[in-house]
């Protein structure tokens, strides 16, 4: 089954060239194209995509805007990928409160850019150690934990913490099952009952949520280089 794609960006160019890249793919289809906020709502009510890349500057509505409203009003499982200039973006933190799965560069080799959505839609986060560690830095200058996630902090066991410490840290699901001595389908499995108990859509709002509830705190470990 293919993966619905919407691409939008106020520069046809940009936006014709990301869709040309992704209608050669025989798992992905481009279902429609849009060049402002206002557009992306209407076009994903109307086609009801997998995957949104967006754009964050764009005119009559930014990005990051839209992305929420989207998010706010679907009834679909629909990801949003955030199309960013440079790394990291002054939006980024904005961006991922507002529900993004995670970000691609504009330039973006070709041959990555497929995989990029593959991986969105399947529920994964995509992440750059430079864009994990300005999110870290946003928790750094608050200092603050939210109270009420972190009482929600109960809904999950010992070891479900544990998953989720390891996320927040920017672990795969294989080195979360070396480091926890336990297999990959189990890794699976926790992660996606913290996915359900604590509602969160995705392994980007469970890196958040572990920062704001105060289970690990900035400065716990270095992520990337």
């Amino acid at each position: 089954m293919s993966i619905r794609v919407a691409v939008v960006d106020d520069q046809a160019l940009v936006r014709g060239g990301f869709a040309m890249i992704l209608r050669v793919q025989d798992d992905i289809e481009v279902v429609a194209e849009a060049g402002t906020g206002v557009e992306a709502i209407e076009v994903a009510r109307r086609h009801r995509p997998d995957v949104i890349l967006m754009d964050i500057r764009m005119p009559d509505m930014d990005g990051l805007e839209a992305t929420s409203r989207i998010l706010a009003a679907a009834d679909w499982n629909v990801r949003v990928l955030i199309l960013t200039t440079f790394d990291p973006d002054e939006y980024v933190f904005k961006a991922l409160r507002a529900g993004a799965s995670g970000f691609v560069l504009k330039d973006i080799p070709t041959d990555q850019l497929a995989s990029a959505v593959r991986t969105v839609a399947d529920g994964g986060a995509l992440l750059a150690p430079s864009i994990t560690r300005r999110l870290i830095g946003q928790f750094t200058e608050r200092r603050t934990v939210n109270a009420a996630a972190a009482g929600r902090l109960d809904r999950l066991t010992d070891r479900e913490r544990e998953v989720m410490a390891a996320i927040a840290r920017g672990a795969s699901n294989s080195e979360i099952a070396k480091e926890l001595f336990i297999g990959a389908a189990t890794v699976k499995s926790h992660v996606s009952g913290i996915l359900t108990k604590l509602g969160l859509r995705d392994r980007t709002q469970v890196v958040i949520f572990a920062y704001e509830s105060g289970l690990i705190e900035a400065g716990d470990r270095d992520i990337g280089s």
